[in-house]
């Protein structure tokens, strides 16, 4: 599946979030560090969502870039 992740500028760092994984976060001092985070948080929510029996949302969100 493929997730849109949102990556935010914090004070000294970075955070990330699944818009469709409510939850699912991680933090990282550059963006590629938060998207190494963020990819292992997203396989570590899923598989909890699958113990405990819980559907896995189906992706639905988009992100795009809009000029102005």
């Amino acid at each position: 599946m493929r997730y849109a992740v949102v990556i935010e500028k914090a004070d000294g760092n970075y955070a990330a979030y699944v818009p469709d994984l409510p939850g699912c976060v991680a933090t990282g001092d550059t963006i590629a560090e938060v998207e190494e985070e963020i990819r292992a948080a997203i396989r570590f929510h899923i598989e909890g969502l699958e113990a405990d029996g819980i559907a896995v949302p189906e992706p639905t969100s988009i992100a795009e870039y809009i000029e102005t």
